[in-house]
C-alpha cells in the first residue's frame, strides 16, 4: 500500500462557524482570521495505491459551480485535483475507487463535472462509494443543512450507475487493511476511514475534527447538525486514539497534515504534527 497527499486548493469560511461557541480571542490563536472574520482552510484528500485499486478519498469543492458561489468562499493556491494527481504520475481515468466521507460541497464537489451542458462523474472508470443513510439524508436535506448538500454535486453520480453504498456497520471492513467507522454529529453518518498503514493506524478525520485548532472538546463547528453528539463522538475518539496511537490524518487544517496525540493538564492535545510523507 502506498498513500498520497492529494491537495485541492484553499477556501475561506467564518470563524466563527468553524468554532462555534469558542470566543474569537481564543480561536484566533490557532487559526487568525482576516478583516472579514474569515480563516483559510485546506482541502485536503487522500490517495490509496491498495493492489490493483487506486482509490480517492473525498474530492474538493471541484471547479463547476458559478462565479455568485464561489465568491463566498474565496478559492485560493496553486492546488487542484488533476494537477495533484497529474504531479503522482496518474490522471482521472485511472482511479477504480471514489470514497466521500460525506456529501457536503466542499467534500464531493470535485465528484462531478460540467462538460457542455451535462453534468458527469469527473472519475470515469471509477466506482463512487457512500452508504444508504446518509445519500437519503443529502438527497432529502433539512432546511438547516441543504445549503451544504447540492444536487448538482450528488444526484449525477447516481444517474451514472457508478454508484454503491457500504453498510452501516461500525469499523466494518470495506477493502483489504481499509474499515470504515460511522459518525453522526456533524451530519448523519459520515464516513471515517482507518487505514492500517506500515504497522500504524492512520485515520482520515474529514469534520470530525478538522483541524489540530479543533482538539478541545468544546471546540465543536456550528456547521454540525447535533453538536452534543459530536462532543461525544469526539471525546470517544480522541481517548482511543491516544490509547492505540492512531495517526490522524487532517482534511482541512491548512498548516498540518498529519498528528498524534498525547494526554496533558488540559486534555488530550497534539504530541507531533508531520506531513503524510514523513511516514
Amino acid at each position: 500500500m502506498k498513500l498520497h497527499t492529494i491537495n485541492t486548493g484553499l477556501f475561506k469560511l467564518d470563524g466563527g462557524a468553524m468554532f462555534g461557541v469558542v470566543p474569537k480571542a481564543i480561536w484566533q490563536k490557532t487559526n487568525p482570521a482576516d478583516a472579514n472574520n474569515l480563516c483559510t482552510w485546506a482541502m485536503r484528500c487522500l490517495l490509496v495505491e491498495n493492489e490493483n485499486q487506486l482509490t480517492l478519498i473525498d474530492t474538493g469543492i471541484g471547479n463547476k459551480q458559478n462565479e455568485k458561489f464561489f465568491h463566498h468562499y474565496y478559492l485560493h493556491g496553486d492546488d487542484s485535483m488533476e494537477k495533484s494527481l497529474n504531479s503522482l504520475g496518474f490522471s482521472l481515468t485511472d482511479v477504480t475507487d471514489v470514497f466521500l466521507t460525506h456529501l457536503h460541497f466542499d467534500h464531493v464537489g470535485g465528484a462531478v463535472i460540467r462538460e457542455q451542458d451535462k453534468l458527469m462523474p469527473t472519475f470515469k472508470n471509477a466506482t463512487y462509494w457512500s452508504n444508504e443513510r446518509h445519500w437519503q439524508w443529502a438527497v432529502e436535506p433539512n432546511a438547516r443543512e441543504k445549503a451544504s448538500f447540492l444536487k448538482e454535486n450528488i444526484l449525477p453520480i447516481k444517474e451514472s450507475g457508478q454508484l454503491k453504498f457500504i453498510d452501516e456497520v461500525e469499523n466494518v471492513a470495506w477493502q483489504k487493511d481499509i474499515n470504515i467507522s460511522f459518525a453522526y454529529g456533524h451530519t448523519d453518518a459520515m464516513m471515517l476511514p482507518k487505514i492500517y498503514y506500515k504497522g500504524k493506524t492512520l485515520v482520515y478525520m474529514a469534520d470530525l475534527l478538522p483541524s489540530v485548532g479543533h482538539l478541545p472538546l468544546p471546540y465543536v463547528m456550528a456547521y454540525d447538525m447535533f453538536p452534543l453528539k459530536t462532543l461525544t463522538e469526539k471525546q470517544v475518539f480522541l481517548e482511543e486514539a491516544v490509547d492505540k496511537g492512531y495517526i490522524l490524518y487532517l482534511e482541512h487544517d491548512p498548516g498540518n497534515e498529519c498528528c498524534t496525540l498525547q494526554r496533558t493538564e488540559k486534555g488530550i492535545r497534539v504530541a507531533e504534527t508531520f506531513n503524510l510523507s514523513d511516514l
